[in-house]
């Protein structure tokens, strides 16, 4: 092998490895069987949530991998696989693939790694489940508010109360 194929082998390598650590969690996926149409249209999903999709090769994405210590890839990296790589939300990636795969069969989801956690394509799909960020954001709001505004219709309702006897004895007298 010549020096320059090694050297463009070597920064593929690195490139890969950066992506797997910049990220918050990666997605391995099988894409087998889709149309380039479906793929754009893949992408554009992806584009837009911020999450890179890119298609490498299996072997140099092993050694990136067992650099970055994330072995638990390595059985899942076989036929053409894409990595997908959530950089700003952890879940997007998984919500994202999944939906597609529900009405593109051909795109099979594999493995993914997870805020630093392997998880296999069950626990994926479970992931993929959650809503985003910005969802789950309005609903520990929404858990959050709903004590205060209780405190705040009982300390009314003893208010009224102490009001409405107030009110009375002041018109009795």
């Amino acid at each position: 092998m010549s020096k320059e194929i090694l050297e463009a082998k070597q920064q593929v390598v690195a490139e890969i490895s950066e992506q797997l650590k910049a990220s918050q969690s990666t997605v391995v996926v099988e894409y087998r069987g889709l149309t380039v149409a479906e793929v754009t249209e893949l992408r554009r999903a992806l584009r837009a949530e911020n999450v890179g999709f890119k298609v490498y090769k299996n072997t140099l994405v092993q050694r990136a991998v067992e650099q970055e210590g994330m072995n638990e890839l390595e059985e899942y990296l076989v036929g053409p696989n894409a990595l997908a790589f959530g950089k700003d939300d952890a879940v997007a990636p998984a919500r994202i693939l999944a939906d597609f795969a529900k009405d593109h069969e051909a795109l099979q989801i594999k493995a993914a790694y997870i805020e630093g956690k392997f998880l296999p394509k069950e626990e994926v799909m479970a992931v993929a489940k959650l809503p985003n960020r910005e969802g789950m954001y309005s609903m520990l709001l929404a858990c959050m508010k709903e004590p205060v505004a209780k405190v705040a219709r009982v300390i009314q309702a003893v208010a009224d109360a102490k009001g409405g006897d107030a009110a009375e004895e002041a018109a009795a007298e």
